[in-house]
């Protein structure tokens, strides 16, 4: 059995600030820059990414092909030469390549080009004329996958993440293989896909509590695979795109199966739809409820700026909630990562116990933080991640700093970076000597993958609506490309 394998992932935030060219999927950050051709195996193994989980399952049982493999920071649109210039490795390798039996692409699901609103759809039509209808063509996507009806049609089959934080991202693409596996040999299934009629927030999509919970069981519960599986995706809601939003795809034996394991899980989601909570405070009511749990606590309370998450396209550099902690007085607080270049230069400059002048952050256009600083560590920025979800990923993102607010009503300490980067891991403040778990306040630009790294060390979470480029408040985004009749939030108005 001899598989063409790829990956092309990108989460495109219509709304940010900066398009995704050729060399931002060229160079690392928080996963590898582009592996090509044998890169491929070495450079993913033992990472929790959807290939290196298909590499691993595979060993042994089929010939592997690998091309390219490559993931740009979340950010806006995929330039076209970024998008033409790896689609057209993907197409090469299909043309020059004999023999092949199937094809395997790790992908997101939430790509949307200069040119294309549905990368991904538009991708797979592409490998269609190469390869026909016949090939198998299985894929994995992100939860976050905005599932069109052009994927549906153009890929064989599809595999999913159903953690989020997504854990599981390497056993998705291992569920992928014995899918391929089976269609190869001459199996078949059938899909049924549901678009769901409402958007969800990304803070109410997390699979560690109900609704979400509840759904995912029964998606899983569906088999047995790869004669029969089930599949959620809650979608991306900043991809103003008209296909954009949750769905249900279903896979079975037979069309009938499939439509009735589709209907049962889509009805499902409409009857816990009144359940899903997406409640946020605005910063300065967030900094102070957080100030009133932490009193007397033992673990630190989590404050989320879930608004300017970096891995949602988000610029992570507004000082929103940077100011409500400084005028709320708050003590003994940490924040992560804040990206600002210039910034992060110039305590490099300095060196450890520098005091620094001047704005830090707002580089995208919100307001900077006017104030003086003192410089307490520096980093060169890479470091191991320690966490489960990016097991096994080294981190790049530049020249880091901590920067110790020198003002006399807060205790506050600022991690700042050169390239942006979600706050995920306790590494991303480990790595620079500080300890979130003695932190009484820790504040993390991150809507919900922190998770599964900070609430074990948390005594609780505060949802926090400082601005930001990845709005989660869904009523309030300008929507011009959505299809009608779609509600905007659960139990909310149709536009």
């Amino acid at each position: 059995m001899r598989i063409l394998v790829a990956g092309f992932q990108h989460e495109t935030n219509t709304f940010g600030a900066t398009r995704a060219g050729l060399p931002e999927f060229e160079m690392a950050d928080s996963w590898p820059g582009m592996l090509r051709g044998a890169q491929v195996h070495d450079g993913l193994r033992g990472a929790n990414l959807p290939l290196a989980g298909f590499l691993a399952a595979a060993e042994g049982q089929a010939e592997i092909v690998p091309v390219v493999w490559c993931a740009a920071e979340p950010s806006a649109h995929v330039t076209d030469e970024a998008y033409e210039t790896i689609t057209g490795m993907i197409l090469d390798a299909l043309r020059r390549e004999r023999g092949l039996d199937g094809v395997y692409l790790d992908l997101h699901g939430a790509m949307v080009t200069q040119s294309h609103a549905d990368g991904e759809g538009e991708l797979l039509r592409r490998i269609r004329e190469v390869v026909g209808p016949d090939m198998p063509v299985v894929i994995s996507l992100d939860l976050h996958a905005n599932v069109t009806a052009g994927m549906v049609r153009h890929a064989s089959a599809m595999t999913m993440f159903r953690t989020y934080p997504h854990l599981d991202m390497a056993a998705t693409g291992a569920r992928a293989f014995p899918v391929l596996r089976h269609l190869v040999q001459g199996g078949q299934v059938f899909a049924a896909h549901r678009p769901l009629p409402y958007l969800l927030p990304l803070v109410a999509q997390h699979t560690w509590s109900p609704p979400m919970q509840g759904l995912y069981a029964r998606a899983i519960a569906v088999g047995p695979a790869p004669h029969a599986w089930a599949e959620i995706a809650a979608g991306f809601t900043a991809a103003d795109i008209a296909e954009m939003g949750p769905s249900v795809l279903a896979y079975g034996p037979s069309q009938a199966q499939a439509d009735a394991t589709a209907d049962a899980l889509y009805a499902a989601c409409l009857e816990a739809e009144a359940e899903f909570d997406g409640g946020l405070l605005d910063p300065d009511e967030a900094v102070a409820e957080a100030m009133r749990r932490s009193a007397g606590a033992e673990a630190p309370v989590i404050l989320a700026d879930v608004q300017d998450n970096a891995g949602a396209g988000a610029s992570s550099d507004t000082t929103g909630l940077l100011c409500a902690l400084v005028e709320g007085g708050a003590q003994g607080a940490i924040l992560g990562m804040l990206c600002d270049a210039e910034m992060a230069a110039r305590a490099h400059a300095g060196g450890v116990g520098a005091v620094l002048d001047g704005a830090l952050g707002g580089r995208a256009g919100t307001d900077p933080y006017e104030g003086r600083f003192v410089v307490e560590a520096l980093s060169d920025g890479r470091f191991a991640f320690t966490g489960e979800m990016y097991a096994g990923c080294v981190a790049e993102i530049g020249p880091c700093a901590v920067l110790r607010v020198d003002d006399p009503r807060c205790d506050l300490r600022v991690v700042v970076t050169t390239l942006r980067c979600q706050c995920l891991d306790l590494a991303c403040f480990t790595h620079l000597g500080l300890d979130p778990s003695s932190a009484r306040l820790v504040a993390v630009k991150s809507t919900v993958h922190y998770r599964a790294d900070f609430e074990p060390i948390a005594s609780g979470i505060v949802n926090v609506a400082a601005p930001g480029l990845f709005p989660c408040r869904l009523e309030t985004i300008p929507y011009e490309r959505l299809r009608k009749g779609v509600r905007i939030t659960p139990m909310g108005p149709v536009r």
